[in-house]
C-alpha cells in the first residue's frame, strides 16, 4: 500500500513538473505573412517545438503589438515573447550594430549574416547594447539598392530633386553625405509613400518591391557591386520567458540560435531577392547597375562613414574597432 501511494505522489509530481516545463512563446511580426522574415521566425519555432519535443511552442499573434520602431521595447516590456526589428529605427540608440550596415560589404545576405553574427557574439554581446532583451541572432537583409519611381539613376545628379524613403540607420548617413533628400520611415508605409507621391523612391534590397507590392509604382532600381548598404536586425527573446523554460530546453534553443537562425534568416532573404529581381523584371521596372565611376564616387563619399563608426564604437567601449572591421570583412569573403 505504501508503494502504491509512493508511485501515486511521484506520478503527481512528475505529471506537475511536466505541466510545468510547458511553455508557449507569443511571436509578432509587423511585415506580412508570406515575408521571409516571418517565414522564417515560424520555421524557427518550427525547429524549436521539434527539438523540445513540444514542451516549447509559438503562437504566432494574428497581428503586431506595435508599430515596427517599438518592437524591441515590445519584446523587452514582455508585450510579445519573441520578435525581430530593425536597429535603425530607433537612430542613437543602437551604435555598434552600425558597422554591418557601411556599404558595399557583400552581396548575400547569408555571408553578411553569418560573419555579422560572428562578430557580435564575439565584441559586441558583452557590451549590452541589448539590455532587456535575450539576443537569439543578429543579421542583415540582402544588399540594397536605390529603387523609384522616375528615372534611371546612374550619376549623383540623377538624383536630384528626388525624395527617397529611407530605413534608418547608417543608409540615413549615406543619403546625407551623398546629397540625397532622405526621409526615416518604416518599410510598411512605403507603398502609400510611393503611391500618394509623397516620396519618389525607396532603398531597399530586391525582395521588397513584391513584399509591399510597389511593382505597379516603381520604374528603376540601380544596385552596387557589395551593395550600397546592408541593413541590421536583431532577433531577440523577453529575459522573463526564456527563464520559464528549463535548462535543458534552453540548451536546446541555443544550438538553434546564434549562427544557426542568422544563416537562416539569411539564406531566406537571398532567395527572396532572387525572386524579387526576376518579379521587378517580369514587371518592367529597369535595371541599371551602377556604373564604375558611379560606384567610386559613393565609396569616396560615404568613406567617412567607417571612421566615424570606429570613432562613435571606441567612445561606447569598444576597445579595437578598426580590427573588428577587418574582421568582419574577412569572414564575409569566406563566407561569399
Amino acid at each position: 500500500m505504501k508503494l502504491r501511494r509512493s508511485f501515486l505522489a511521484w506520478s503527481l509530481a512528475f505529471a506537475a513538473s511536466s505541466a510545468g516545463a510547458q511553455v508557449t512563446l507569443t511571436t509578432s511580426s509587423w511585415v506580412p505573412p508570406t515575408h521571409a522574415l516571418t517565414v522564417t521566425q515560424a520555421e524557427w519555432c518550427a525547429h524549436v517545438t521539434e527539438a523540445t519535443a513540444g514542451r516549447v511552442r509559438c503562437n504566432a499573434l494574428a497581428k503586431p503589438v506595435t508599430a515596427p520602431p517599438g518592437t524591441f521595447d515590445a519584446v523587452r516590456d514582455g508585450l510579445t515573447d519573441v520578435s525581430f526589428s530593425v536597429h535603425g529605427y530607433t537612430p542613437g540608440r543602437y551604435v555598434f550594430t552600425a558597422m554591418s550596415e557601411l556599404p558595399f560589404m557583400g552581396d548575400s545576405a547569408e555571408a553578411t549574416s553569418v560573419a555579422y553574427q560572428r562578430i557580435h557574439e564575439k565584441y559586441f554581446a558583452a557590451l549590452g547594447e541589448h539590455k532587456g532583451m535575450r539576443v537569439l541572432t543578429v543579421f542583415t537583409h540582402g544588399p540594397g539598392m536605390i529603387i523609384n519611381t522616375k528615372r534611371a539613376v546612374n550619376a549623383m545628379a540623377d538624383m536630384d530633386g528626388l525624395k527617397f524613403r529611407v530605413g534608418g540607420g547608417v543608409v540615413n548617413e549615406i543619403g546625407k553625405i551623398a546629397g540625397i533628400n532622405v526621409t526615416l520611415r518604416p518599410a510598411p508605409q512605403s507603398y502609400e509613400l510611393l503611391s500618394s507621391g509623397v516620396m519618389d523612391g525607396v532603398f531597399f534590397p530586391a525582395e521588397s518591391v513584391e513584399s509591399f507590392k510597389l511593382e505597379k509604382l516603381v520604374k528603376h532600381r540601380t544596385t552596387f557591386p557589395g551593395g550600397l548598404y546592408n541593413t541590421s536586425f536583431a532577433f531577440v527573446m523577453n529575459e522573463a520567458a526564456w527563464k520559464k523554460i528549463s535548462a535543458a530546453d534552453q540548451a536546446a534553443i541555443s544550438k538553434l540560435s546564434g549562427e544557426h537562425v542568422a544563416r537562416m534568416f539569411g539564406r531566406a532573404w537571398d532567395k527572396a531577392d532572387r525572386l524579387g529581381a526576376a518579379f521587378m523584371q517580369a514587371n518592367g521596372v529597369q535595371h541599371t547597375v551602377a556604373s564604375p565611376a558611379f560606384t567610386e564616387q559613393m565609396r569616396a563619399k560615404t568613406s567617412e562613414l567607417e571612421r566615424k563608426w570606429m570613432a562613435d564604437a571606441k567612445a561606447k567601449g569598444l576597445a579595437n574597432p578598426e580590427q573588428v572591421i577587418r574582421e568582419y570583412r574577412a569572414e564575409i569573403a569566406k563566407l561569399q
